[in-house]
């Protein structure tokens, strides 16, 4: 077990910051949760946000006198304080497709979703642009699809914390990003993961989550 850890989650509705809640519970490391609803014209966190952090992000963890942004910092704060089972894989093919999608998920999937969401808002006057999105982004399905034609998880054989942040860009897929019957890999691995008891947890603990 690594250093003692004083956890406190600032976590918005229907935001990244479910998967934090969800590490947690998936490591049974106690914490504190500060629940936040999105304003209800902007979709934003509200403003008092920004006296935890200057951006006014979520999601933020407070551990004694630290405060982080960002999910990939978070997690590895969070993993390398815990006696985690579920971090980086010691095999070195296992430990490299780890590193990879920890990084893919916010860097290659979520700018498209969110243009996706942005160009939603916008009518017809996004329509074109979105249909332009959604057919490049169906690469990235095909792609992931095909990664777990061979194996149930992302790095491997085991469940591990990059499939908790591979998640949210999975969900938000399925709601606007393309993900239908045709990529069966993809909507199996949705349903272990939605099938785990800690997901479960973290939903109670967390609130409603639109995406489950």
């Amino acid at each position: 077990m690594g250093p003692c850890m004083n956890i406190t989650v600032h976590h918005l509705e229907n935001s990244r910051s479910q998967r934090v809640v969800w590490l947690l519970e998936e490591l049974a490391l106690p914490y504190q949760l500060v629940r936040y609803n999105r304003d209800p014209v902007t979709g934003q966190a509200p403003p008092a946000v920004s006296g935890i952090h200057p951006l006014g992000k979520l999601p933020l963890v407070q551990d004694g006198n630290l405060t982080l942004a960002e999910s990939g910092l978070i997690f590895e704060h969070i993993l390398d304080g815990a006696d985690a089972k579920i971090g980086r894989p010691a095999e070195p093919e296992s430990a490299r497709r780890y590193q990879h999608f920890m990084h893919y998920a916010e860097g290659s999937l979520m700018p498209p979703l969110f243009a996706l969401l942005v160009l939603g808002r916008m009518g017809e006057a996004g329509r074109t642009a979105a249909a332009d999105v959604r057919r490049s982004f169906e690469d990235h399905l095909a792609w992931m699809d095909s990664e777990l034609s061979s194996r149930p998880w992302f790095a491997g054989d085991s469940f591990t914390a990059v499939d908790i942040m591979m998640s949210f860009p999975l969900e938000a897929a399925r709601q606007r990003g393309g993900l239908d019957d045709r990529y069966a890999n993809l909507n199996a691995f949705l349903h272990r993961i939605h099938s785990r008891p800690a997901y479960g947890a973290a939903i109670e603990r967390g609130g409603p989550y639109a995406f489950a």
